[in-house]
């Protein structure tokens, strides 16, 4: 792939510059190859004949890949004929493996369920059963807010892309809209009749900076779109028949839900050219048992909205994020990362897990039938997220394993053992080289992508059950929430 580089580097006429300040000459490009293979079946009730027509994606990383995929589609591809490579850039940047713990934050009184870090990567929050929503310092450790204001468990958290609002949803349906620099609440909802079970924002190069409407989903099989500034409710989503587990908003303007009924909702969010907001798109069937977890392709680009791997915005001078240049700017910039981002016109995937031990594998702005059915799990799925830049995908479950596929055409890449309890959550260095694993056995442990089978670094000192993680968007820390009250920071 280092040729394929060059060619494309010089194809896109990167001036190979003497100064690698500008570091142009020296991005890294993923390859693959889309192969169409035609199937041919018979029609179980009619017995005609029918065919089936589907893409196949592959890596080309290096010439013993390219060798190995013209054996295998060998009918498809001969040698004669001219190969089309797809190309990506990867991350120019490298974030370092976490491998100590640099500091333990006492505080909570209850078991931590949410740690995460604000979009630029400067601010921590956490929340869990003792109905309290904290704010931590990252550069000193230490707390600089304990907000009250919940009357039970925390159970959903969530950062505005723009990152000066902070929302927490509890057990009794209460929605709660935080200011992290003053740790103020800044509005109180009783947003839901039962308890609160996912909290999505819209993303920022969909709304001109603005960051004002926020989705809710609950136990009471609703889901809801607030504006965060009016405290007002636009849109009730009612259609499904059981509780809402999990919910997404999408970079293209469509809202997913799954639930226990066994299926996901598309809704439309976007108004305009007669759309109405909050109507149903479609119904994504294909799960045995209930939906619990879903990942949208562009989730790490709208959660990190405008800020780059610095957690910098290009071209803004302005600190205050109130003021109309601070918007204009963060607007812009969130506009030309998402399309960036989308790259050479990938269609936006979504990927779900379930109880029933299977992944599905949707491209759900154009078909409500599944891509593809991803076995191997075997237990229930917790947890699914795909890296910062959607090449791969990882799925964490109660069978203590951690797989990782193919963001694309959801291949199977490699199956991580060495936890011995349930993993929980998982979570992507911002570069998609690492990712880090949460787990039932009281540890969190660090995984080489794509290479690893086994853990890089254990990172073990918790006393119970590790709940919560995740990895700062600059790179710069990993933060563990536990059973044992307390939250650990994890560096290099």
């Amino acid at each position: 792939s280092e040729e394929l580089g060059t060619l494309i580097r010089s194809l896109l006429e990167e001036e190979e510059d003497d100064d690698h300040g500008t570091n142009k000459a020296r991005i890294p490009y993923a390859f693959f190859a889309k192969v169409e293979r035609t199937t041919r079946s018979r029609n179980p009730t009619t017995g005609e004949p029918a065919t089936h027509t589907r893409v196949d994606e592959i890596d080309i990383t290096d010439f013993a890949s390219l060798k190995a995929f013209l054996k295998d589609y060998r009918k498809e591809v001969s040698t004669e004929q001219t190969l089309a490579l797809t190309y990506q850039p990867l991350a120019l940047f490298k974030v370092r493996p976490v491998t100590r713990c640099t500091d333990t934050l006492p505080g909570h009184t209850e078991a931590i369920l949410h740690v995460s870090y604000g979009p630029d990567g400067k601010n921590l929050a956490s929340g869990g059963g003792d109905a309290t929503v904290r704010f931590w310092d990252v550069h000193t450790s230490t707390p600089r807010h304990t907000c009250k204001g919940h009357r039970d468990h925390v159970l959903s958290t969530a950062w505005s892309p723009d990152g000066v609002r902070f929302a927490s949803g509890d057990k009794r349906g209460m929605l709660l809209l935080w200011d992290p620099v003053k740790g103020e609440a800044l509005g109180k909802m009783q947003a839901h009749s039962k308890w609160i079970t996912g909290l999505a924002w819209e993303p920022m190069h969909k709304n001109h900076g603005k960051c004002e409407r926020l989705a809710t989903s609950s136990k009471d099989g609703l889901g809801k779109i607030w504006n965060v500034r009016t405290k007002r409710c636009e849109v009730t989503l009612a259609g499904h028949s059981d509780s809402i587990e999990s919910i997404k908003w999408g970079g293209e303007g469509l809202i997913y839900t799954a639930s226990r009924d066994r299926t996901i909702k598309v809704w439309n969010a976007d108004g305009g050219e007669g759309k109405r907001v909050g109507i149903l798109v479609k119904t994504l069937v294909g799960h045995g048992h209930r939906v619990n977890t879903l990942a949208v392709s562009c989730d790490y680009v709208c959660r990190t909205g405008p800020f780059d791997h610095y957690g910098k915005i290009a071209d803004v001078t302005s600190k205050d994020r109130d003021s109309a240049e601070w918007r204009n700017g963060a607007y812009k910039a969130s506009v030309e990362k998402y399309k960036a981002f989308k790259g050479s016109g990938e269609p936006e995937r979504l990927v779900s897990g379930s109880d029933d031990f299977t992944i599905l594998v949707w491209n759900p702005i154009e078909n409500k039938r599944p891509i593809k059915r991803l076995t191997g799990h075997q237990q229930a799925i917790n947890h699914i997220a795909f890296s910062p830049d959607s090449r791969f995908f990882a799925s964490a479950s109660f069978d203590k394993k951690v797989k990782v596929w193919n963001g694309r055409s959801g291949d199977f890449v490699a199956t991580m053992t060495g936890h011995v309890g349930a993993v929980y959550q998982v979570a992507w260095s911002s570069d998609g080289r690492y990712l880090v694993s949460a787990s039932k056995d009281s540890t969190a442990k660090l995984w080489e992508i794509p290479s690893g089978k086994k853990a890089r670094e254990t990172l073990p000192g918790h006393e119970d059950e590790v709940y919560a993680l995740d990895w700062s968007p600059n790179g710069a820390s990993v933060a563990t929430g536990s059973k044992d009250r307390t939250i650990k920071i994890w560096k290099h």
